[in-house]
C-alpha cells in the first residue's frame, strides 16, 4: 500500500487510521531519512491508541514506554529509536528485545534499518521518503 502525504497533518491523521487495525504484538519498523517525518508517524499511531501524552523521539535514551489505557488488548506503546546506536547489544541490554511480539504491546522503531538483524521476522517496515512537496509513505 503506498499513501501520499502533502503535510504532517496527513501524515499524522493516516498513521491515526492504521492504529484502528492493531491488535497487540506487532513491531513496526519506520525507515527514512532525517525529517521524513517518522516521529510525526509515531504520534498519530500513538493518538490513535488515545495516549495523551506528549511524543517526543527517544533519540538520547533509545526507548520509552507509554501506558495505553483505553484499549482491549493493547496496555503499551513501545517507541524505540535506533539512531544513535552503535550495535543492536545497546537496545538488547536496556530490555528491548522483551517488548517484540509481547500480545499486549505495540513496538514502534525509527531507524529500523538500523537493527534488523534482531527484529522479528514478521516486523512490518513502513518507508517514508520524501520529494520536494511530499512524502510517500510505502506501507
Amino acid at each position: 500500500m503506498k499513501f501520499l502525504s502533502t503535510s504532517e497533518k496527513q501524515t499524522f491523521n493516516f498513521a491515526k487510521k492504521i492504529s484502528n487495525n492493531l491488535t497487540g504484538g506487532q513491531v513496526i519498523g519506520l525507515i527514512g531519512n532525517l525529517g521524513a517525518g517518522k516521529t510525526i508517524f509515531t504520534k498519530g499511531l500513538a493518538s490513535g491508541l488515545n495516549i495523551k501524552k506528549n511524543i517526543t523521539s527517544p533519540t538520547f535514551v533509545l526507548m520509552k514506554v507509554y501506558p495505553v489505557a483505553k484499549h482491549r488488548q493493547i496496555k503499551f506503546l513501545v517507541h524505540i529509536d535506533a539512531y544513535r546506536i552503535k550495535s543492536t547489544r545497546d537496545l538488547i541490554a536496556i530490555g528491548a528485545s522483551e517488548y517484540f511480539n509481547r500480545p499486549d504491546t505495540i513496538t514502534i522503531i525509527e531507524w529500523a534499518d538500523k537493527i534488523k538483524k534482531i527484529l522479528p521476522k514478521k516486523t512490518k517496515f513502513i518507508k517514508i521518503s520524501m520529494n520536494k512537496t511530499s512524502r510517500i509513505i510505502n506501507y
